[in-house]
């Protein structure tokens, strides 16, 4: 049991460098955060937006703002 949180919360500090990475890429455009996002897999993909809206709400907006198909996109990112 201790091993399987062990592992969930190191998932979650990886998701969460990773939304690190995501708010800094913002920076230079939303093909750049596509560009990284399309490195990760499907759940780390929406982990790190859960986790840049919860730290970054206004970036978060702004991504939204400048990509109103986010959503479809998060999806459709070659796995």
């Amino acid at each position: 049991m201790d091993g399987d949180e062990n592992e969930s919360d190191s998932w979650w500090q990886q998701v969460k460098y990773y939304a690190q990475l995501v708010i800094q890429r913002l920076e230079y455009g939303v093909e750049s955060v596509k560009e990284f996002l399309s490195t990760l897999t499907s759940d780390e993909r929406w982990g790190v937006m859960l986790e840049f809206d919860e730290v970054e709400p206004l970036k978060f907006g702004q991504l939204v703002a400048d990509a109103p198909d986010w959503v479809e996109w998060m999806g459709g990112i070659a796995e």
